[in-house]
């Protein structure tokens, strides 16, 4: 089975003494975290930053850390997983129109790591933010270890 190869930035803050990692809400296919396609000859470290600014509008973040490959057999995909660290602080909540997909608006919030994703979560990003959250163990919102 040939593997997708795809990009995920991580951008991670604390509040209230709790992990929290960016994630949108897609119009037509639930809560998510960013993530998208590594395009042939392009590095996996700065294709993460492409899809970041894409789908967020985010376009001053830079490259911590990587956090390794998150492999999932079930959708034929292996993720490419990198911290991320934006130069500005980022609000609670903010929309985004991308024009990827033929066009949507997302709505971006921080979701609570040490909570199980629900329903409204699509299953693969459910088994993603699992593990993501195993990885990361005591990283805090600066990418710097507690």
């Amino acid at each position: 089975m040939k593997l997708i190869d795809k990009v995920c930035p991580l951008l991670l803050r604390r509040r209230r003494g709790k992990l929290q990692i960016l994630a949108f809400r897609h119009p037509r296919a639930g809560r998510q975290i960013v993530k998208g396609t590594l395009e042939e000859g392009e590095e996996p470290a700065a294709a993460v930053l492409r899809e970041l600014t894409e789908e967020s509008g985010i376009d001053d973040a830079v490259v911590v850390a990587s956090v390794g490959l998150f492999l999932d057999p079930e959708c034929s995909q292996r993720w490419h997983i990198f911290l991320c660290r934006a130069a500005h602080a980022l609000p609670d909540e903010w929309s985004f129109y991308t024009s990827d997909g033929g066009g949507h608006t997302f709505a971006f919030f921080w979701h609570n790591l040490d909570e199980t994703p629900g329903e409204e979560w699509y299953p693969l990003f459910q088994r993603a933010l699992a593990w993501i959250g195993a990885q990361l163990g005591s990283i805090d919102g600066n990418g710097a270890a507690d």
